[in-house]
């Protein structure tokens, strides 16, 4: 049987409920097999920057191209070329992400 999670609601101008407040650790539990999530920072770069996710990951992170190269063992040139890829082989997206130390189902969207 599950352990009952405890939660707070907060009540709007006419006391219906607006939000729930839980502590972090049941929100983390709720959502670890919920697959890799991406923030908000880097979703926005995408859609409203029209960033690809690799730059947008990359941005969000504070790295440069350079930095990124390097990680990969590839030339910076050769990193602006997948950044901008708009298809990424799985490896590319693999070594991409483990490169920004993140999953590759978090540049797939």
């Amino acid at each position: 049987m599950n352990k009952p999670i405890s939660f707070q609601t907060i009540l709007d101008g006419d006391g219906r409920p607006a939000f729930v407040v839980v502590p972090y650790d049941e929100f983390v539990k709720r959502f670890e097999n919920e697959g890799d999530l991406v923030p908000d920072a880097v979703v926005r770069l995408v859609f409203d920057d029209a960033m690809s996710p690799a730059k947008a990951w990359r941005t969000h992170l504070g790295l440069t191209q350079s930095e990124v190269a390097k990680r990969m063992g590839v030339t910076q040139s050769a990193y602006a070329q997948l950044e901008t890829s708009s298809r990424l082989r799985k490896g590319s997206r693999e070594n991409i992400a483990n490169a920004l130390g993140i999953s590759s189902s978090q540049l797939d969207f």
